[in-house]
């Protein structure tokens, strides 16, 4: 805490660094995924190559759109010492208002191409009375909820994905950290707001038709003609930009006398507030713009996946959220990036039938079944042996490590500098 401390009191002087001086991780990162995402362009079946599937496509850009809101619960838990377990309920928010307009545009391309071959051209109220009874037919309704109000408008459902996120966490994080509710207890409520959301969207009347949730969201209006192949590409471009756009401005936000701040109430909320700043006023601010940028990954993953019905909300996905990000390494964007692509693409692996099973003889290990387990170990196992995760291994190899200074004030490379003589009150104790 005294380094960070020290970092905030002495922003003002001295010469201030550029921002890429001080995250020379964004140009390598930018680098790496701008070359990732030409591979897979020129290996995709859009290209003609086929070496690259068109489902191992989506799959990547559902990949990306992961490591994006693994992002945003680094930046929430590693960085401001939130253990937010809520993170995926604005990401499943965001994937249910642009699976709205799917769902709404999509079905009425196909009712009034159905009713267009009618002796008596239908009404305006007809076409929707015929829309409402094919997407809510299945929950028993053929009446529009409220909830759909906007539903036919790309640019207000577009809205909805940053305003909805974004409304729900200023108003839960306004309370809970005017509150002064901090630790576990924190954890508990974020927990809570996304069981019960989770319970609502369950049930039929909720408006989003319960338990069947939305579907066919892969099938893009206006773009029938358009291939699987050039659409999946496409998202995958449109999860890449996000990825990089989100990792450059979390890299803002958590560097600079910001980051220090939000790094400081990290480890001493106490102390921050101590110092004259206003801590809820930081907490709220990183609360919320994750949760904005939450639902947008949201919103570009579930077109790729075709479907989001509430399970995608309940808590144990937030709990998933927060075992990718110790296994990368918390406190580190690309920690997030590499725990959320490890995972996820090994959970592919797993669970998707391509992993060989074991027979012990007296037991077969189906891994569909055991992925869970080797999960939970691996969570563990990072816990105990490997806490800074996966990415402190890069710590290892591209930081340079200071010398241990000890010994009087001097030019010799084991003594303290002058410069360094500023010792803190605790030390002189």
């Amino acid at each position: 805490m005294t380094s960070v401390t020290e970092n905030m009191v002495s922003q003002g002087g001295g010469a201030r660094k550029s921002f890429i001086a001080q995250n020379p991780s964004v140009l390598w990162f930018l680098l790496a995924l701008a070359l990732f995402t030409l591979g897979v362009t020129v290996l995709s079946e859009a290209t003609g190559s086929g070496v690259i599937s068109t489902s191992f496509v989506k799959t990547l850009g559902k990949t990306l759109c992961l490591c994006l809101v693994a992002i945003c619960m680094d930046v929430v838990w590693g960085y401001c010492g939130i253990l937010s377990l809520g993170h995926m309920a604005f990401f499943g928010i965001g994937g249910y208002a642009i699976g709205q307009w799917l769902m709404y545009a999509r079905t009425e391309i196909i009712v009034t191409q159905s009713l267009s071959a009618a002796a008596i051209p239908p009404t305006d109220q007809e076409v929707v009375d015929a829309i409402g009874t094919q997407i809510f037919g299945v929950v028993g309704s053929s009446e529009f909820p409220m909830i759909w109000a906007f539903s036919d408008s790309l640019f207000l459902q577009l809205l909805m994905v940053i305003a909805v996120p974004g409304l729900l966490a200023l108003v839960f994080g306004w309370l809970a950290f005017r509150s002064r509710v901090t630790g576990v207890y924190l954890s508990i409520l974020t927990q809570a707001m996304t069981l019960a959301l989770s319970l609502y969207l369950f049930q039929n009347d909720s408006g989003l038709r319960g338990n069947n949730g939305l579907s066919g969201l892969q099938n893009i209006p206006g773009f029938e003609e358009t291939s699987q192949a050039t659409l999946s590409i496409v998202f995958f471009w449109a999860a890449a930009l996000a990825l990089g756009l989100g990792y450059v401005l979390f890299a803002w936000v958590t560097s600079g006398k910001m980051g220090s701040v939000v790094r400081g109430i990290r480890d001493d909320e106490a102390r921050v507030r101590f110092l004259g700043y206003h801590v809820e006023s930081f907490k709220l601010f990183v609360f919320t713009i994750t949760a904005v940028v939450a639902g947008i990954a949201g919103a570009l993953y579930y077109p790729q996946a075709g479907i989001i019905n509430p399970a995608e909300i309940a808590p144990i996905a937030s709990i998933y959220l927060a075992v990718w990000v110790a296994i990368g390494g918390r406190g580190r964007l690309y920690g997030a990036v590499i725990g959320a692509a490890f995972v996820s693409l090994l959970s592919s692996w797993f669970t998707g039938g391509s992993a060989p099973d074991i027979n012990l003889g007296f037991y077969v290990v189906k891994w569909t079944d055991w992925w869970l387990v080797l999960l939970g170990f691996s969570f563990v196992a990072v816990t105990l042996f490997a806490p800074k995760g996966i990415g402190g291994l890069f710590d290892l190899i591209m930081i340079k490590r200071t010398p241990d200074r000890q010994g009087d004030y001097g030019p010799s490379e084991g003594a303290k500098r002058a410069e360094e003589g500023s010792v803190d009150v605790e030390d002189v104790k």
